[in-house]
């Protein structure tokens, strides 16, 4: 029987560790911060709209300058920090530490939901071919930055991560009806050929290989709170929106034949999970490029823990996401040398799945 007050519990102590590991995250560096330094420069940080300006910059709309208003912000906060260390852990450390948790809260939610989806523990959100998209913009926006429409590297990352997972619900869709199997087919077949077309664009990137294999190995490097504000919101809401389709999920897991007997729209139904958790992880994958397990291995071990319901393993799940990067890119950035995130979520992933297979705990669903 579903409990509402134990998903409110389960929710609240993963926020508590998160909390926790975010300001540990945050003392930790070249420079050591202590934990009351680290709370209070945190808080600091927080600002709220206080009000509107014109900015010198503009806009031309039909050969006319418009000036752009913009948002003044006032700190909430005003604790008597160091300059340096004010500057430290808000201007350097908390927006990596920020994204770090954007992103693996929403690799981790969509990884609950492709699990679900396909009813098998080894889906992730790169399945049907999202990452291998977001992966090709980016790489495109990269090597041949001429030839590409969008100005910026995450929007080409984002519409190339949603074009693919359109592209390919619209292959495996016949009839009005889009079967779980052809979907999955047809997303390995989309990921093959993606794969070439970005290792053709790798051969001839020039001086801007290195760049372009950085990205796709998964980095939060020189990470910004702009990137923060393009992913947080799409993130968050569409979590929030696929909550409320927790229950459906579960139905669905019954078999399609008796989710439309038990009163769910099926392909309406599927069509909506597929499109959100698409969505959620392309603004993911747009700010931090290709990071593997955080949506195959978070999922598995939060669903052993909390139970197979979707109504309190999706949010869990999504909290425990953005804690394990959080921890991750610490070590990445912590250790003898700095490394892309991506291969620390690998190294210590692969062998805890592996431990897990041994262990046979790893379950169909």
């Amino acid at each position: 029987m579903y409990r509402p007050a134990r998903t409110a519990a389960w929710s609240a102590g993963l926020l508590v560790v998160l909390l926790a590991v975010v300001l540990t995250s945050a003392a930790l560096g070249p420079v050591r911060i202590d934990l009351a330094t680290v709370a209070m420069a945190t808080l600091n940080a927080i600002v709220v709209p206080a009000g509107v300006t014109v900015s010198s910059a503009s806009v031309p709309v039909l050969g006319v300058a418009v000036p752009v208003p913009a948002l003044e912000y006032a700190p909430v906060f005003s604790f008597d920090v160091p300059e340096t260390r004010q500057a430290i852990v808000a201007d350097i450390r908390l927006p990596r530490i920020a994204l770090a948790a954007t992103v693996g809260f929403a690799l981790a939610a969509a990884g609950t939901v492709m699990q679900g989806f396909f009813r098998n523990p080894l889906a992730d959100p790169s399945i049907i071919g999202v990452s291998s998209g977001a992966a090709a913009g980016a790489v495109a926006a990269i090597a041949f930055p001429a030839l590409v429409p969008f100005g910026s590297l995450q929007l080409s990352a984002f519409v190339g991560a949603l074009a693919t997972a359109f592209l390919v619900y619209a292959i495996a869709t016949e009839g009005g009806r889009t079967p779980v199997a052809t979907l999955l087919l047809a997303g390995v077949a989309v990921q093959a050929f993606l794969g070439a077309m970005i290792s053709y664009m790798l051969v001839h990137s020039g001086d801007s290989l290195r760049e372009a294999v950085f990205w796709l190995m998964g980095h939060l490097n020189d990470s910004q709170w702009s990137d923060v504000r393009f992913a947080l919101p799409i993130a968050l809401g569409g979590v929030l929106v696929l909550c409320a389709f927790t229950r459906d999920l579960n139905v669905l897991l019954l078999g399609e034949e008796d989710a439309h007997h038990l009163g769910v729209e099926v392909e309406r139904t599927k069509l909506l999970l597929l499109a959100l958790a698409s969505v959620v992880t392309a603004a993911g994958v747009a700010v931090a490029g290709v990071i593997g397990f955080v949506g195959l291995v978070v999922p598995h071990i939060m669903r052993l823990v909390v139970g197979p319901d979707h109504r309190i393993l999706l949010p869990t799940s999504a909290i425990a996401g953005a804690s394990f990067l959080v921890v991750t890119d610490t070590i990445a950035r912590i250790g003898p040398a700095v490394v892309p995130v991506g291969i620390v979520t690998a190294a210590f992933g692969a062998p805890f799945f592996l431990f897990l297979l041994v262990r046979r705990e790893v379950h169909s669903l």
